[in-house]
């Protein structure tokens, strides 16, 4: 079974307004004894009692995701691959991803991942209109992302992603029509793209809320995505996953198919989530609190569990499905196959060999399918 690593940076200079991931920014650390040192040498203990507990396992993948990797420089992630490679040891052909913010790149700094060993970066573009990013609060410029996708594949990054959020409140169709064009412009050859979803507690959250901007409209999200699909295909870029579509099988990211398709990962810094052989556990959020914990010996975990069989299956039926090699039927009873052959009828599945994958109708209502699949009663 493939093995990955996540890496979780916590660091942003500035707080998005939809964002709820684990992230803080210079000011919202002040005072706690947080630093970009601090955290690094807590990634490196971590590293250790990983290994001593999982073994000299070659790492297939690895993902260093945020919060903004771009910040801490190309120096600094290439010393975490080289902490992990000289730990674990990388698997032949392994894949290495950071996520970058636009803002913070350059084509020194893409010389500098290629220098160090990644092969793929994740650049959060989420749209081409300025007005649009300015309600999600991003600070980059509309024509910055594209820049920085075609410096990183000057300086010989193998696959570059765009992230897109369409939705939001204000956009136009002819807005995600010009950042399509710009995504395509630009020439990578992997996409993804997220419908904005409001999330409690966020900034967006209280302006919705105090009546300043309306909620999204799930209609709206229905048609753009279709927008989305189209267009993409169009360009030979092809869903692989219900939100990513790539250009060819190698573009696709092989770190997530990792989480889609139950494989095991371990989650290294504040907040990270790990899963290995059913175990599922999770970081201390708080960077100066999970320094600490490392500093004294202790694992930094906030919570454990042991899934059972049921709650695994739960996973793999609402993770394979989004896939578009499908859910194998074998994984259902003869009351979910029953299910699934309805949705076949009704348009929202098509059967594709031993397996059942998602038609676009379906890809739109797969909460319901899934929710229909895993409440099936026998006869």
């Amino acid at each position: 079974m493939p093995f990955g690593i996540y890496v979780h940076v916590p660091f942003c200079a500035a707080r998005c307004g939809y964002c709820d991931f684990n992230t803080y920014t210079a000011s919202e650390l002040a005072g706690s004894g947080a630093s970009p040192d601090g955290w690094f040498a807590a990634v490196c203990r971590e590293l250790d009692r990983a290994v001593a507990t999982v073994g000299e396992r070659p790492v297939d993948t690895v993902f260093v995701g945020g919060g903004t990797p771009s910040l801490l420089g190309p120096e600094r992630l290439a010393a975490v691959l080289d902490e992990i490679r000289g730990r674990f040891g990388l698997a032949d052909g392994a894949e290495v991803t950071t996520e970058s913010n636009p803002e913070s790149t350059s084509p020194e700094f893409f010389a500098g991942l290629v220098e160090g060993g990644f092969t793929r970066v994740s650049l959060g573009m989420q749209s081409a209109a300025p007005h649009v990013l300015a309600v999600l609060d991003r600070r980059h410029t509309p024509g910055r992302a594209v820049a920085a996708a075609r410096e990183a594949r000057a300086a010989g990054l193998a696959h570059v992603n765009l992230d897109l959020i369409y939705a939001t409140p204000g956009e136009t169709d002819d807005d995600l029509r010009a950042s399509l064009d710009a995504v395509l412009e630009a020439g990578v050859d992997h996409v993804s793209a997220y419908a904005l979803i409001v999330e409690d507690g966020t900034a967006l959250a209280r302006r919705v809320a105090r009546g300043e901007l309306p909620a999204p409209d799930d209609d709206v999200a229905a048609a753009r995505y279709e927008m989305i699909d189209d267009r993409l295909a169009e360009a030979g870029l092809r869903w692989y996953e219900v939100s990513n579509w790539a250009s060819d099988p190698a573009a696709e990211c092989r770190h997530n198919l990792g989480y889609w398709l139950d494989g095991d990962w371990w989650g290294v810094g504040p907040g990270a989530h790990s899963h290995v052989a059913g175990q599922r556990w999770w970081n201390v959020k708080h960077p100066a609190r999970y320094a600490a914990m490392l500093a004294a010996g202790e694992a930094p975990e906030a919570g454990r569990e042991q899934l059972t069989a049921e709650e695994r299956h739960t996973e793999r039926v609402m993770l394979r499905l989004r896939l578009s090699s499908g859910l194998p039927l074998a994984l259902l009873d003869d009351a979910a196959r029953a299910v699934a052959g309805r949705a076949v009828a009704d348009g929202l599945l098509v059967r594709s060999g031993d397996a059942v994958v998602l038609t676009r109708r379906g890809r739109l209502l797969a909460d319901a399918v899934v929710r229909d699949l895993l409440t099936a009663v026998p006869a």
